[in-house]
């Protein structure tokens, strides 16, 4: 399932995937496949991305 939500995040705080993997550690593939669907990511990145986006886990991988 893509994680449209987490695109959107990224894109209002203006940040490339690239960008943002560098934010938090992780390669821009890590970022596009989550953002793709194609990876489910643990809970500590999930906080990272959250973290570095402003957004709760709520806000963007919980429904």
């Amino acid at each position: 399932m893509k994680n449209l939500r987490m695109k959107a995040a990224r894109a209002g705080k203006d940040l490339s995937q690239q960008q943002l993997a560098e934010t938090i550690g992780v390669t821009r593939q890590t970022i596009s496949a989550i953002e793709k669907g194609d990876y489910n990511p643990t809970i500590k990145l999930c906080l990272a991305i959250c973290k570095a986006l402003d957004k709760t886990l709520d806000d963007l991988f919980w429904d």
